[in-house]
């Protein structure tokens, strides 16, 4: 990869790792389905005015089904059940259950988009994948029906992600991230409707629970999805997908320092797990020539 490709792979993981912390604020006032109603629409609002001065109309006419369905399985269903799992789960913790998101999307990018599945990048995957458990098994929580819940929700919207990026890959290529970071948000905004007027909020949302939820729609969504999509288009799919391996780290990082959230010392080894597997997956550790093997 090149450095630019690297560090947008970074500051994304800053951005993503963030929305775990928005939303385990906003997620117990307003609901899991408010919450996110509110973050692709905020989202998809900000980058239409964009939008309109690109004059796409055309590319998105053509592929209105395409997008909708990425706009469904990429944004509406996985935050939905990654905003359940903050509900009883820490901002820290929901990151590193959905962390398994690049395991899932090698498995199906090297089946699906018959991707190269190399020695190098199978070691890095199960390196991270291997961080991953010991951030989960270690971590010092009662194991409860609803914790179990929550751990399988994150699991869900991570497989989620993992269908979602090869079927945006093949569906969706040479079109301009900034249409499908757009349309996608606006798509899952119309698809959570229906379920709106079943699950008003309790209480009116305070200063803070707002900000939470901007900074969740704009930054964490409205930016990060416009690097999200292009890092598809110049790096791959399963490439792109081992910026989950990169999240658990920012999101303990912002839990510890916002939300008071505990790092452990198995926090510690699993994230350098994960960074190494991230390293090894995408090339960095190295030569052309080995990565081959």
């Amino acid at each position: 990869m090149r450095l630019s490709d690297v560090l947008e792979l970074l500051l994304l993981s800053a951005l993503w790792g963030g929305s775990f912390l928005f939303m385990r604020i906003a997620a117990p006032v307003l609901g899991p389905i408010w919450l996110i109603e509110c973050r692709v629409l905020f989202a998809g609002l900000a980058l239409l005015p964009l939008l309109l001065r690109s004059q796409a109309w055309s590319m998105i006419c053509a592929n209105l089904k395409s997008l909708f369905i990425v706009g469904s399985i990429n944004s509406a269903l996985p935050f939905l059940l990654l905003a359940f799992a903050s509900l009883s789960l820490p901002a820290g913790y929901t990151s590193i259950v959905n962390a398994t998101a690049p395991l899932f999307g090698t498995l199906i990018a090297t089946t699906w988009l018959h991707e190269k599945l190399t020695a190098a990048r199978m070691v890095g995957l199960l390196s991270g994948f291997a961080g991953v458990v010991l951030l989960i098994g270690l971590q010092p929580m009662e194991i409860t029906p609803v914790v179990i819940g929550s751990i399988v929700a994150g699991l869900l919207a991570a497989i989620m992600y993992a269908i979602a990026a090869p079927f945006a890959k093949r569906r969706l290529s040479g079109i301009p991230p900034l249409v499908i970071a757009t349309m996608t948000q606006l798509s899952a905004a119309v698809a959570l409707l229906p379920l709106l007027p079943f699950t008003l909020p309790a209480a009116m949302p305070s200063t803070t629970i707002m900000l939470a939820v901007l900074a969740l729609a704009f930054f964490s969504t409205s930016l990060a999805y416009l690097l999200y999509f292009r890092l598809i288009q110049n790096i791959g799919a399963s490439k792109a997908l081992t910026v989950t391996y990169l999240v658990p780290i920012f999101a303990v990082l912002w839990g510890a320092v916002f939300l008071r959230e505990a790092i452990t010392v198995a926090m510690i080894s699993g994230c350098c797990l994960i960074l190494l597997g991230t390293a090894i997956a995408n090339g960095l550790l190295f030569s052309a020539s080995q990565r081959n093997l």
